[in-house]
């Protein structure tokens, strides 16, 4: 192909909000589709997967979007904390969280909601569950959901290239944030073996395609200075980046789905003569210390957003439940709180903590599904309580009209409840 060619495209970028748009849309997709099993396996040995870490992850988990294998020179030891960039469908994640154990805690960030889900429902298949494992939604060009100095290691497959630059820097600052003195990165990218032209940058295609955005290696150099890392080395994997074109009509751009609206065919030019694979580690500066155990800034980040707003009851309506001649069996008040049920509850809640409740709302369904009314509480009942109680709500509701049960939450949780009834013996108690 004539380099000086001039190409033209319909699918041209005009700004770094076309680019994270067309990104999240085309990932999205392939989050929901799918891809075939045999070119996902194809290209994952390609760049360095072994038999042994494929079968050990869902299939789904590895899709054919990768352009390396950071877990396998990362060196992740037991009890460490690590974070993955772009975690897809979650094949990193899993092999991480084995090395790490069940004392460590790996984190996946992905800006896709569907491949959030997507890894969500291979960690279910795997048997992990937060905090072990935890795969979050995260705008990777803003600052990140996660505790500064809390990280050992930070991993990343094929996504950098897919952020403007300016993403790319605000993106690389924040690892620098969250990496502890010491901290180690470890990131698998396209770099571009020289200046890309018009056609190939601003193309929607080639950019979704981990192509147009790509950038040369003294660039990347400049970004991760600029980040506050001062050591850092690229290695050249010197892979051939045709394997995304062999064997699978459906796979049309390097490590990436089809772009919306672009046909699904090989880019008319050399994807070897412009860029390469390359994997790149970095360190950050200072001695290791010890951190607090906790990553991720906020826990309930690691589920699904809640759907349903249930009810609230006053503490004068909950007190007539207690004391009138209504069945025990027509209500139940649950207490989410981890640590502190002991300085006083209302008498007879069930203690069911909120960091868990969600992974256990088929039990807890069970144990209620016949209750009509179950009400949550926390000290307030403005966050924990709320969750939880739409968490129920929303799961009652996926299984379709005709429940008995339903959620509602105590107005003013257990704060205002011992304020008025702290003496009473039959309203509160103390363990």
């Amino acid at each position: 192909m004539d380099t000086a060619e001039v190409k033209t495209s319909k699918n041209i970028i005009s700004s770094n909000e076309d680019i994270l748009r067309e990104v999240n849309a085309a990932y999205s997709a392939k989050a929901k589709e799918g891809v075939a099993a045999p070119y996902a396996r194809n290209v994952a040995e390609a760049f360095g997967y072994t038999e042994e870490q494929l079968i050990s992850v869902p299939e789904g988990a590895h899709m054919g979007l990768s352009c390396g294998n950071p877990v396998a020179t990362a060196s992740i030891k037991e009890g460490e904390t690590v974070v993955d960039l772009g975690s897809g469908g979650g094949i990193d994640v899993f092999l991480a969280a084995e090395m790490s154990g069940p004392s460590g805690q790996v984190i996946g960030l992905d800006m896709s909601r569907d491949m959030i889900d997507l890894a969500r429902k291979n960690a279910t298949k795997k048997g992990f569950k937060p905090p072990q494992v935890a795969f979050v939604v995260a705008q990777l060009t803003q600052p990140l959901p996660i505790e500064s100095d809390a990280v050992d290691c930070v991993l990343s497959n094929c996504v950098i290239n897919l952020l403007p630059n300016d993403g790319k820097l605000c993106l690389l600052k924040e690892v620098h944030r969250i990496l502890k003195p010491g901290g180690r990165v470890v990131l698998d990218d396209i770099i571009a073996r020289k200046p890309l032209p018009d056609y190939i940058r601003h193309d929607i295609a080639s950019y979704v395609g981990c192509i147009g955005g790509a950038v040369q290696v003294m660039e990347y150099e400049t970004i991760l200075s600029e980040a506050g890392f001062t050591n850092f080395l690229f290695v050249d994997t010197k892979n051939d980046l045709n394997v995304y074109y062999q064997g699978n009509q459906e796979a049309s751009k390097c490590c990436s789905p089809n772009a919306p609206g672009t046909a699904p065919s090989k880019p008319d030019y050399d994807v070897n003569e412009w860029v390469a694979s390359y994997q790149i580690y970095a360190v950050k500066e200072g001695m290791p210390k010890t951190v607090t155990s906790k990553a991720l800034s906020r826990w309930w980040d690691a589920y699904p957003p809640t759907k349903s707003s249930p009810p609230s009851i006053t503490a004068d309506e909950l007190v007539a439940l207690i004391r009138g001649p209504a069945s025990a069996s027509t209500f139940a008040v649950i207490d989410v709180r981890r640590d502190d049920h002991s300085g006083g509850h209302v008498r007879g809640s069930h203690n069911w903590f909120a960091q868990s409740f969600y992974d256990d709302l088929r039990a807890f369904y069970e144990k209620f599904k016949d209750t009509p009314k179950v009400i949550f509480y926390c000290q307030s009942s403005n966050g924990r309580g709320p969750r939880c109680a739409a968490w129920y709500q929303d799961y009652l509701d996926t299984m379709g009209g005709g429940q008995k049960s339903a959620a509602f939450v105590l107005k003013g949780g257990i704060k205002n409840w011992l304020a008025n009834f702290k003496e009473e013996k039959d309203l509160a108690d103390f363990d």
